[in-house]
């Protein structure tokens, strides 16, 4: 039972449970742990859900305040980052932003649960949850601090050069102008309708991505960024960033259309093929990581609720 906790196998806590139901008041002498602490302490947020939606969930959740021999209870478990912690913890999630994310998570949603009272107990080293959480966090909090300026910093240069380089186009019409009225020459086709539309999606969106890679860049990095705040800023900047590379491309391919559509069309397949691919791989290297990111921040989250399912035990 405390193998299967640990490791993170909730079908074995289960079946032991369906068959041994005492076996979930499980208490681990040594450690003076419930098996439900030893969920909260490995991060083993299956297990945490299959106890939680037990028919016993509540009283289980009542050894929350339960303290070990180090005067530890369930908020300061969930506090604590270990090697055997962080190890996990890598493993699962990708970058240190969404390690620290994750991490956040878990000790908004134990201390939902830990009694008012006990959330400012100290244990036996004199710390209260959540100075162990800063303790134990620093260096975490570092990489993932250093992760978010180095990401920021790279796309705010390719935002600005974006900008930069769009603004120029869209005061240059291509085709020129009109003497006679001042209009562009080419204001009247289709392709030029579809380059103004673009330059000016590209224009905004990188001016968009630069402001929120500038905010992340200047932000506080406090812990409580972390769970909305900065991933947040992360998201909007990535997705700003990608729309204006896309509106560019497009923007690029009218241009070309525009002055070899008469005497050079063959030239418009392999630019055409040519500009997609910084999108492509702009999407195919940042989409994963920015899918994730989403789901963690506004998905439904690691913790299910009271209802989610059948009641066990």
């Amino acid at each position: 039972m405390q193998d299967a906790t640990r490791l993170g196998i909730p079908e074995i806590v289960e079946q032991i449970v369906l068959s041994f139901p005492a076996a979930i008041h499980f208490w681990n002498a040594d450690s003076d742990r419930f098996i439900f602490l030893e969920a909260i302490l490995w991060r083993r947020e299956r297990v945490f859900n299959l106890i939680y939606q037990m028919d016993v969930g509540a009283e289980l959740i009542r050894s929350i305040p339960w303290k070990d021999r180090l005067l530890n209870h369930g908020l300061h478990m969930v506090a604590l980052l270990r090697r055997e912690q962080l190890i996990n913890l890598k493993a699962s999630v990708p970058v240190a932003v969404l390690q620290m994310q994750r991490e956040l998570q878990w000790f908004k949603e134990v201390e939902k649960l830990t009694p008012p009272c006990d959330k400012e107990e100290r244990n036996a080293d004199g710390m209260t949850p959540t100075e162990v959480f800063y303790n134990t966090h620093q260096d975490l909090m570092k990489e993932a601090e250093h992760w978010m300026k180095d990401t920021a910093t790279s796309c705010t240069i390719v935002a600005a050069l974006i900008a930069t380089m769009v603004f120029t186009v869209a005061i240059t019409v291509p085709g020129g102008n009109n003497p006679d009225n001042g209009h562009p020459v080419l204001s009247k086709q289709k392709a030029f309708i579809i380059f103004g539309i673009s330059d000016a999606v590209a224009l905004f969106s990188s001016i968009t991505s630069a402001l929120m890679f500038l905010l992340i860049l200047t932000s506080r990095y406090a812990k409580e960024d972390f769970l909305h705040t900065l991933p947040t800023r992360l998201i909007i900047g990535l997705t700003s960033l990608f729309l204006s590379i896309l509106s560019t491309m497009v923007a690029s391919v009218a241009i070309v259309y525009l002055v070899y559509r008469d005497n050079k069309a063959w030239i418009l397949v392999p630019i055409i093929a040519l500009a997609s691919i910084p999108a492509t791989l702009f999407g195919a290297l940042q989409f994963p990581l920015l899918v994730e990111m989403i789901q963690s921040t506004y998905g439904r989250g690691i913790f299910s609720n009271k209802n989610d399912r059948a009641p066990i035990g």
